[in-house]
């Protein structure tokens, strides 16, 4: 289907004038910034990770075409089909032996699943992607597939235990690594995949410490883990497995797989991981190997495509708050007393947008997604000397990765192949030192850069529940022979998406959504530009 622009309607070049998303959000736009930016994702993924098969291409679409939403919905479909090991093996499904009504799982000798329990998720159990029918292109936060907004259904897989299962517990190795950076939730997650393990009867889990280092290291053992192992690792923060960026190739975590002899791999990561995720499983596939790999999203930046929001983020945001809170006691205290917050967001506002919002103390958040500019009549520094004359003081909280253009640009990359960001907070506590200084009004400015300390936090309630839920689905996930698959909340329901979709690009605060405008609301910000 080729892309043919509108004849009538609002056109694509009035679309992004308004701000308006074809799907980018969700991870289902048909525009070639997304799939260039998919491309480059699993591109610095090999850099640690090789990847044996490129992403797929999503087709473009034809709006002329009469039966463009049928080929849509086909095309939809096809995307979100979950990998199976069905698909490169033959393999027979048996009865599951996951039952809560049961003290040890289902056998033989102890009743059939289907004749004790009416528990489980059908392979047909779908969840509707979008909620929102919106009427025009120009509504706040209105995300089209076409120029119309026409609906189109969208479903993806109901995540849960099933029936059938495909590995005989009593058999099956399981492996959990945790990646990347520190989240609060990470030990919640293990500990119950760990659980769920052994409902199901696994005897063999082990962690693999250290992220994929963890898989070449020969100084580094795996972790027998149980449920007197972990019962207690969710009272504390970081990984008890622990973390660590990048790893060796494809390959290598693929052969020390095999020579561990690991069925079922858990992985907790964000999206780079979740990229290192989808070339291991290219990999099992292409040596036909009966190995589930799946994935946990884990970014407190919460942003990864499709879901609602990923484990740590309302931790982050509770945590931000209290740190925001002290701001404003600093600056209410002083003589034209200044706070200023750096939250975490490399590319993405969501900490520092739900932060403001929660708090009620902020009077400028700044964030990525949103351009400002710090001088002339409609800048920043105008707008704080005006809330000092006003007010007598004020608290601005930003994003780490809001106004790099004001920075020198960075050559370095981390070991997960990020591009190490300048430090926007030093840059706008001097910036603001000078200007109160150039008018000669004195300002007492306040600070703080909490980074470390909100993401070493154990989970709070809210993400507890979240990560208990998804621990359990992806054990669900595993047994029912899916592979290269994620799981996470859409519209409040717990789904299973391919790794390949919520990799297509980054998740970002829309500024024409609702959200933003409520933020709008509550700081009484004007617009920087």
């Amino acid at each position: 289907m080729a892309f043919a622009a509108p004849s009538s309607g609002v056109d694509l070049v009035n679309l992004r004038q308004h701000g308006i998303r074809l799907h980018a959000s969700y991870g289902i736009a048909n525009s070639s910034y997304v799939r260039m930016r998919m491309i480059k994702r699993v591109i610095r993924a090999e850099s640690q990770i090789t990847s044996s098969e490129p992403p797929a291409m999503k087709p473009e679409i034809d709006f002329s075409d009469p039966d463009w939403k049928k080929h849509y919905q086909e095309d939809f479909d096809r995307r979100f089909n979950l990998p199976h090991l069905r698909d490169i093996l033959d393999i027979k499904p048996r009865p599951t032996t996951f039952s809560l009504k049961s003290r040890i799982p289902l056998g033989d000798d102890n009743g059939a699943a289907s004749d004790m329990w009416n528990g489980y998720v059908n392979d047909d159990d779908r969840a509707l992607l979008k909620v929102i029918k919106f009427a025009s292109p120009t509504s706040a936060g209105a995300e089209c597939i076409d120029p119309d907004c026409s609906w189109v259904e969208q479903w993806v897989h109901r995540a849960g235990p099933r029936k059938k299962i495909y590995y005989e517990p009593r058999e099956v190795k399981a492996g959990i690594v945790t990646c990347g950076g520190l989240c609060p939730g990470l030990n919640d997650v293990i500990r119950q995949i760990v659980l769920t393990l052994e409902k199901y009867g696994v005897k063999n889990i082990v962690g693999i410490p250290y992220g994929y280092r963890g898989f070449s290291d020969e100084g580094l053992s795996e972790v027998p883990l149980s449920r007197q192992v972990v019962q207690n690792i969710n009272l504390a923060g970081g990984s008890f497995l622990g973390v660590s960026r990048g790893g060796p190739h494809t390959s290598g975590i693929v052969d020390s797989i095999q020579a561990k002899r690991i069925d079922m791999l858990f992985i907790l990561g964000g999206d780079g991981t979740h990229a290192g995720a989808l070339a291991i499983h290219n990999e099992c596939r292409k040596r036909k190997l009966k190995v589930s790999i799946v994935g946990v999203p884990k970014t407190i930046d919460n942003d990864i495509l499709l879901m609602d929001k990923t484990f740590g983020f309302d931790s982050a945001v509770e945590e931000a708050q209290r740190v925001i809170n002290s701001a404003y006691v600093e600056a209410r205290s002083a003589y034209h007393g200044i706070g200023l917050v750096k939250l975490m967001g490399r590319s993405s506002g969501f900490i520092a947008m739900h932060a403001s919002l929660s708090s009620g103390q902020i009077d400028i958040c700044l964030i990525p997604e949103v351009p400002f500019n710090l001088e002339g009549p409609n800048g920043v520094l105008r707008h704080l000397e005006h809330l000092i004359k006003t007010k007598g003081n004020a608290v601005v909280c930003v994003a780490e990765g809001a106004g790099q253009e004001y920075l020198q640009k960075s050559n370095t990359t981390d070991a997960s192949g990020n591009v190490v960001l300048s430090d926007i907070g030093v840059h706008l506590q001097q910036q603001i030192k000078r200007h109160f200084k150039n008018i000669g009004v004195p300002a007492d400015l306040k600070y703080i850069d909490p980074t470390y300390m909100i993401r070493a936090i154990r989970a709070n309630a809210s993400d507890a529940i979240v990560c208990t839920v998804l621990g359990q689905n992806a054990v669900h996930g595993a047994f029912a022979g899916f592979s290269g698959i994620t799981t996470g909340i859409c519209n409040t329901h717990y789904v299973y998406f391919p790794i390949t979709e919520v990799i297509a690009s980054t998740r970002h605060v829309d500024p024409n959504s609702r959200m933003w405008h409520r933020c709008l609301t509550s700081t009484g910000q004007p617009d920087f530009v």
